[in-house]
């Protein structure tokens, strides 16, 4: 169905005639002539001066540009059929630990050692992907916590935030408590049945105001389901020292994890390597979708590029319809 997204645009249409009425006329430059002997020319001729504004023929190229481009403006669209949202799903924000101990290279991908965020975007890249028909966010948390990504069905745009986080860019310590606050902020909008918070963290919790088991007592309140990951390999003794000859894998409090996930009726996961990480993933995925409310929307085509086209090939025309004859006339008056 073809139809205007902003009808109103048309109620400008008298616009350049009240301009007209309103503004005073423009000065040419050039010098008027006036003769007291009009009346007689008149009659000589059998023609009447115009003192009026050019025909309709004259007008109506500058009528039809300016309607065209309010055409344009009102935004012409072509709406189809009313077609169901996929909206049988979690709402699922993502807590992602970018913290310095995150950069520690404990972990293998494809034969490779590489950082434990770098696997972090490689697995649960994909798990966002996959989540067809869920809300999902995306929380990047380190000193501070920042909410990335609002709850949303676009899933690429969710992956691509996570792809591009970097280590440390919200500090280096680790603010477990106050991540789980801002996800319980961003959910308890939501149904409660379908909240569901995933946080992934290699360490304990260093900064923040708000105490990890405070914020779990706060989100099973809500009815926020929490499932914890605890990511790094475990530590060895004569494996490569961190960060002023620390071993990071030292620094996961698993307790507190499991305690949190324990509190909300989530689960707790240890993420030793890339298959544990994976199986991870594909318990998570089966966790049971809760049908919420359905919803609809209707595809709409905006068609708004043909009335701006025409009007532009119009004004074209028109301006080299107004400069033809002037290099005409100079090339006359040089021949």
């Amino acid at each position: 169905m073809f139809e205007f997204a902003w009808p109103w645009v048309f109620l400008l249409a008298p616009l350049p005639w009240l301009l007209r009425l309103v503004l005073p006329p423009a000065d040419s430059g050039e010098t008027a002539l006036r003769v007291s002997f009009l009346g007689e020319l008149e009659s000589l001729s059998g023609r009447r001066a115009r003192l009026r504004l050019p025909g309709w023929r004259q007008q109506a190229p500058f009528v039809l540009l300016w309607l065209l481009l309010l055409g344009a403006a009102a935004r012409p669209e072509w709406v189809g059929e009313p077609r169901p949202l996929p909206a049988s799903g979690r709402d699922l924000l993502l807590a992602v630990d970018v913290s310095g101990s995150m950069e520690y290279a404990d972990m293998h991908w494809q034969g490779e050692s590489i950082g434990r965020l770098e696997l972090v975007k490689h697995l649960l890249g994909q798990f966002i992907e996959d989540r067809r028909g869920d809300r999902v966010g995306l929380i990047l948390f380190g000193s501070q916590a920042y909410l990335q990504a609002p709850l949303t069905f676009d899933r690429r745009t969710v992956r691509t935030w996570l792809e591009e986080a970097v280590i440390g860019i919200a500090g280096k310590d680790t603010a477990i408590g106050d991540a789980i606050g801002l996800g319980l902020k961003r959910l308890r909008q939501r149904p409660v049945q379908s909240r569901v918070l995933i946080l992934v963290t290699d360490g304990a919790n260093t900064a923040g105001e708000i105490a990890p088991s405070v914020a779990a007592r706060l989100a099973a309140a809500e009815g926020v389901r929490i499932h914890t990951i605890g990511i790094g390999a475990d530590p060895r003794q004569d494996g490569p020292p961190g960060l002023l000859g620390l071993t990071p894998g030292l620094d996961l409090d698993e307790p507190t994890l499991r305690a949190i996930a324990e509190e909300t009726g989530g689960s707790y996961f240890r993420a030793r390597s890339s298959e544990e990480l994976r199986a991870i993933e594909e318990t998570l995925a089966r966790l049971e979708p809760v049908a919420q409310p359905p919803t609809q929307a209707r595809p709409a085509r905006p068609l708004y590029p043909w009335p701006l086209a025409t009007a532009l090939l119009l004004g074209l025309l028109l301006v080299a319809r107004s400069l033809w004859p002037a290099r005409a006339r100079s090339r006359g008056t040089r021949r």
